[in-house]
């Protein structure tokens, strides 16, 4: 077993780590739903930056119906943000938590 390996493997890793986390700083991923009515813009990390709703959404004699369902299409574009989040975790971070026995305790998805 040879250390001066071990912890050349282990520096290596970690410049991959945290080359792989700056990407998630820098990504951006949109969610839309309702074809596009409303657009969710989601950094890397997962923490929602951005909420555009197409005034075509606004129903202006419904005040009440429009308001739920500007909340649902809202809510719809959240989650296919954070389903591409999770895509974009698991291609950066992925082949990473292999070189560690298949597991990165304490990162989320992992």
């Amino acid at each position: 077993m040879d250390m001066q390996a071990i912890l050349q493997q282990a520096q290596q890793m970690q410049q991959q780590l945290m080359a792989a986390q700056q990407e998630l700083d820098e990504a951006k991923v949109e969610g839309t739903s309702g074809g596009g009515l409303v657009t969710v813009t989601v950094s890397g990390r997962g923490q929602v930056e951005d909420i555009r709703i197409d005034p075509k959404a606004v129903d202006p004699d419904d005040a009440a119906d429009t308001a739920q369902t500007i909340a649902d299409l809202v809510l719809a574009a959240i989650r296919d943000a954070e389903r591409l989040v999770d895509e974009i975790q698991q291609q950066k971070m992925g082949p990473l938590s292999q070189g560690l026995g298949g597991g990165m305790p304490g990162l989320p998805g992992f």
